[in-house]
């Protein structure tokens, strides 16, 4: 399965997406914010990130976005994970270079039908 970077202020949501990925047999690394989800996305290359948006510091738009035009990173999937569910905020979302966005909390079956999809 796929090596999947969480990046989540809330180690309540840390915890319950770890948990759901490790079920399903992926191999999970946490970063608290955008700054360190970007360090770790450096380091580590993940094949898939899940991004929160709403966090101190970087917020996951602005992550994503370097992410995105960053050569070392550009290459990695970002599905943004958060509880912002109006269509404004995913058309912004996509805008910054993520692939697929799901509004928390998280279903589960949701979340890895659009792993499989941004993982094709």
């Amino acid at each position: 399965m796929a090596h999947v970077l969480v990046v989540d202020d809330s180690p309540t949501e840390l915890h319950v997406l770890k948990t759901i990925l490790e079920k399903n047999g992926h191999q999970v690394s946490t970063a608290e914010n955008g700054e360190e989800g970007i360090e770790v996305a450096k380091l580590l290359k993940p094949e898939l990130i899940l991004m929160d948006v709403v966090m101190p510091g970087l917020n996951g738009f602005q992550a994503t976005r370097k992410l995105s035009k960053d050569d070392t990173t550009s290459g990695i999937p970002v599905i943004i994970v958060t509880t912002k569910d109006q269509e404004t905020d995913k058309v912004w979302g996509m805008r910054q270079g993520a692939k697929e966005y799901v509004v928390k909390p998280v279903e589960e079956a949701e979340l890895l039908e659009k792993i499989q999809q941004v993982m094709g």
